[in-house]
């Protein structure tokens, strides 16, 4: 998830809801003894479903003509899969043996996959097992890639392939109450309840149920959810976890930082994407200094954001805060577009010197989301496929905003209510006192009313 886009990554354009779809060109049929080029991509939907590499045709004809053979591979994957327990042979898909009931022994569910059996760690942080998938009620609105077997979103492959400019939102998408607006609103309201039960002795796993929950209540969708195959409704980055950490049976202790990532699907088909990192118990100096450091290289990006600003000039800017507090910015993972797709153009680097395309106009919507180290910027990937973390095993720190460019600058859409521009307050990063400042403004509110 995340929620935050590799910026290495393209993939192949899927997609086909009835007989074979797509976009784009180049290269020869797939049907065997059929010579002609491939004008416009058609993919087998099946395929595409099972989370196969995409097999293009020519034409629809041709496609019909070939299935009865062609359809014998969706029969060898089928056994492959059901060989490997179900698993959907993608990249990013967990793998088998990391889930336990939540009734089991303490010494079960804290236990390691058995993935990390041979897995040499960077740091000191470890995982344990995960709960089970937490459903969700059929009649909230879903992303498409949340029934698929691999989790992959066929709309996002298509962009990918085929779009090549950043979407313009205007005032019949951002406003109403199925709208942009209200769907980086509800993604405030989610991190907020997450945060919220953030304290020495719960575990990630707490923090995801309270997070399903919370989208539950309000009729959204958590969009990490089967995103690719991530197995979690939010993600929660301990330590040296830079992002796309999986909430498992592990508790949170005094002295860790904690990033909550949460992005909301709602009825109106728009994601809000937003994330912050807390301080629990009794945190160092040295991460103290880390927290309030990626939150200053956040500010200092987003206070640049309005039309005519290059995107690759962000990284600039965050790069100047993090050098001059002796910290490092991590280069593989991205802030995105967002909106309809959960990651879309532009592409936002936050390292400096970056090759970034595209310049700020009036209605793009983006995240900003610096991920901050206090070591070296690399970074690594544990073998649940998902969870980034520093190849130093020092610990890393990030806070993520939605944001609209307007005419005379941004307005950033995930922003906590009446407060329209970033200002450091450390009681509302610091695990309990930020829970006990969330419940007085409710209070205040309240009374309010």
């Amino acid at each position: 998830q995340r929620n935050a886009t590799p910026t290495t990554t393209t993939m192949a354009s899927k997609n086909a809801s009835s007989g074979a779809g797509g976009g784009g060109g180049g290269g020869e049929c797939a049907s065997p003894g059929c010579t002609n080029v491939v004008e416009k991509r058609l993919a087998c939907p099946t395929c595409v479903k099972l989370g196969l590499p995409p097999t293009y045709f020519c034409s629809q004809s041709c496609f019909k003509k070939n299935y009865a053979t062609h359809k014998r591979i969706h029969k060898i994957a089928l056994q492959i899969m059901e060989a490997q327990k179900g698993s959907s042979g993608h990249r990013k898909t967990p793998p088998d043996g990391v889930t336990c009931d939540p009734s089991a022994p303490p010494e079960i569910r804290l236990s390691e996959p058995q993935w990390a059996s041979s897995y040499s760690f960077s740091g000191s942080l470890r995982p344990t097992l995960l709960s089970p998938r937490r459903p969700m009620p059929p009649a909230i609105r879903r992303p498409d890639y949340a029934d698929h077997m691999a989790g992959v979103s066929d709309s996002e492959q298509r962009d990918r392939a085929s779009n090549n400019s950043i979407r313009v939102y205007g005032p019949d998408e951002l406003e109403g109450e199925c709208g942009l607006r209200h769907a980086t609103a509800m993604g405030r309201e989610v991190l907020d309840a997450g945060g919220k039960a953030l304290r020495v002795g719960v575990t990630t796993d707490e923090v995801d149920r309270v997070v399903h929950e919370a989208c539950i209540e309000r009729g959204v969708y958590p969009s990490p959810l089967n995103y690719y195959n991530f197995p979690k409704s939010v993600c929660t980055s301990v330590n040296e976890v830079i992002c796309h950490g999986i909430p498992d049976y592990r508790e949170v202790r005094d002295g860790d930082i904690v990033n909550i990532d949460v992005t909301t699907y709602n009825k109106g088909g728009y994601h809000g994407d937003l994330n912050e990192t807390f301080m629990v118990g009794n945190v160092d100096d040295e991460g103290k200094k880390l927290v309030k450091t990626a939150f200053d290289c956040l500010s200092a990006a987003l206070s640049m954001v309005k039309p005519g600003t290059l995107y690759r000039d962000l990284g600039t800017a965050i790069h100047k805060v993090a050098s001059a507090n002796k910290c490092s910015v991590v280069r593989t993972y991205c802030g995105h577009g967002i909106g309809s797709l959960f990651h879309t153009a532009p592409n936002v680097p936050h390292y400096h010197k970056n090759k970034a395309k595209g310049v700020m106009r009036p209605g793009h919507v983006f995240t900003v989301e610096p991920m901050i180290n206090l070591g070296t910027p690399g970074d690594t990937t544990w073998g649940d496929n998902w969870t980034a973390v520093t190849s130093d095993g020092k610990r890393s720190a990030q806070f993520e905003h939605t944001v609209l460019v307007t005419k005379t600058g941004c307005e950033i859409l995930t922003m906590r209510e009446n407060e329209p521009i970033m200002c450091w307050d450390p009681d509302l990063v610091h695990g309990e006192t930020a829970a006990a400042c969330m419940e007085e403004e409710i209070e205040e509110k309240e009374a309010c009313r």
